[in-house]
Order: C-alpha cells, then sequence, then structure tokens
C-alpha cells in the first residue's frame, strides 16, 4: 500500500523506523528486533540505509520479510550521495522487483571520506535528483523526503531551505517526514511557513524517545536540534539512573504525540531505534487514543 494513501486517513496512527545492521554477524538480533516492532502493528515501517549505501542488501531484505510476514507496508530508504546513476537505476529496480511500493529519497551523509573527494564528478549531488530518477523510471512508486522543521544544517537560511524543499515536492516527493524535534511549537510553524510557501504535501512529524542521557548529544548532532528546558531538566534529573530515563523519554515522547494528535496532525512517525520496548510502551501509553 501507498504510504501516501495512508497519511490521507483521519485516524490516528504511528509509524516506526528501524536500521539494518552493519554486519552479517548482527543481522540475525536485529531483524529480531524489527520483526518485534512489525508485529506491533504500525501504519508503516521505514528501513534505513547506510551512509554510502553500505547497508543497501540488508535494508531491502528487512523491508521485504516485514512487509510479507507482518502484511505491514515498508518504506525502503535509498540514498544517491557518491553513486552512478546504473547503481541507482539497479536499486530502483530491486526495490520493485521485491514488491515494495515506498521509496524515502535522500541525498544520504556526507561522511568524513566523502567530504575528501571530488564531488565535481558525481551523478547526484541533492535528493531532488534522486526523486526525478525515482519519478521518471518507476512512476508507480510512492515517493517520500525529508525535511527540517529547524533548517536544514548546510543552508543559510530557513526561506532558502523551504525554496529547495518545494523543488523537491514539485519533482516528485507525496510526502515529507520531519527529523527529529523536541518542541512542537518548532513543527507548527515549519508546517505554517511551508503551507504559505505553498507545499501541501502530507507532513509527518518525526519524533525520537530519548532514553538514554547519551543519546542527547547524538541527536543534537545529527540534526541540531533546540532542546527545550523542559527536556533538560528532565535529562539533568533521571540521566544518571537507565530505567528512569528510559521511563522519563518515552513519557515526554509520549506528551509530544498527544499534543501533536490534540492539534490536529494524525499521522506520526517514531524514530523507534531498533528499541521494540520503547515503541511497546508508546503504543500502550496512546492504546485508548489510538483506537
Amino acid at each position: 500500500m501507498k504510504i501516501s494513501d495512508l497519511l490521507k486517513e483521519e485516524k490516528f496512527s504511528l509509524s516506526f523506523e528501524v536500521f539494518p545492521p552493519k554486519t552479517s554477524t548482527a543481522f540475525a538480533s536485529i531483524q529480531a528486533a524489527t520483526e518485534a516492532i512489525a508485529a506491533l502493528g504500525p501504519s508503516f515501517v521505514s528501513v534505513t540505509y547506510g551512509a554510502g549505501g553500505g547497508t543497501s542488501a540488508y535494508t531491502l531484505d528487512m523491508a521485504k520479510n516485514i512487509q510479507e510476514k507482518f502484511q505491514v507496508p515498508t518504506l525502503a530508504h535509498l540514498t544517491c550521495v557518491s553513486s552512478s546513476r546504473e547503481t541507482v537505476a539497479q536499486r530502483i529496480r530491486d526495490i520493485r522487483n521485491a514488491g515494495i511500493g515506498n521509496i524515502m529519497a535522500l541525498r544520504g551523509d556526507l561522511t568524513p571520506e566523502l567530504e575528501a573527494t571530488d564531488r565535481s564528478q558525481w551523478n547526484y549531488r541533492h535528493a531532488v535528483e534522486l526523486v526525478r530518477e525515482i519519478k521518471a523510471s518507476a512512476p508507480e512508486i510512492c515517493i517520500g523526503g525529508a525535511c527540517y522543521p529547524e533548517v536544514h544544517p548546510e543552508s543559510a537560511t530557513q526561506k532558502e531551505d523551504i525554496l529547495h524543499l518545494k523543488e523537491k515536492v514539485e519533482a516528485g516527493c507525496d510526502f515529507l517526514t520531519t527529523q527529529m524535534f523536541f518542541d512542537n511549537n518548532l513543527f507548527f510553524n515549519f508546517l505554517y511557513k511551508i503551507r504559505e510557501a505553498g507545499i501541501f504535501v502530507p507532513v509527518l512529524p518525526g519524533i525520537m524517545p530519548i532514553t538514554k542521557a547519551n543519546q542527547v548529544a547524538r541527536a543534537i548532532k545529527l540534526s541540531g536540534s533546540f532542546m527545550p528546558q523542559r527536556f533538560k531538566s528532565l535529562v539533568d534529573r533521571f540521566g544518571e539512573n537507565s530505567a528512569a530515563m528510559q521511563q522519563a523519554g518515552i513519557a515526554y515522547a509520549t506528551d509530544q504525540i498527544i499534543d501533536l494528535f490534540a492539534n490536529g496532525i494524525h499521522h506520526v512517525h517514531v524514530y523507534s531505534m531498533n528499541k521494540p520496548e520503547v515503541a511497546a510502551k508508546i503504543l500502550e501509553n496512546l492504546s485508548e487514543i489510538l483506537k
């Protein structure tokens, strides 16, 4: 099922994101975790893709397994940074042949190794080029794109960032998923600005439950996320107690989701980090709301 069709439904729903292993030795344990998340019955499961395409085979294997074993729609991530057109074309064919109808089209992270290479020879420099490629070669595929409520780290201004986002949507993105944020006001403000700019595709807010204190620095590094004082106080108070921090982090994420639902948002994407116990607890906290 296309995710763009799922997002037209006006019932509340949660989707979860999982990531594939970096090595074959970790495949079994990670697949078990992702299957436990899929078994919870989310609206769909998103499967990420390693920097430079390093886990591309695992991404496809996991997405296909979830879809076939649990009848849960999957969203396969695909990055294009430093890839050749032939490689990207083959990966699109592989996704189609696996029966997966949704692709998250991303540029991909610029690792230190990629930063040091000559980018003038790259076939793809931006996600919009990948979106166009998918649209041209597989027009039946539902295409998702990423967006940043707090501005992309490489954009000079939010206005510039939104112009690039509009270009990506006009190229063929059917929906958008935000980078994680910890203050819902940032999301609502962003949503107002992009609608004003003429971007009307569905936007999935991305929520990450922070269940360990050491996740905070990584979250800031990945997304440049603003951390509200309320959240900082939570980490200061419970960060050294792992059980308490997990409970508090899940409660904070649950509160964000409830606020989003209460203010007109029907679908929320959760960065569950391959933690079925976290995903299950959030669903339990929202059991009556999601009915």
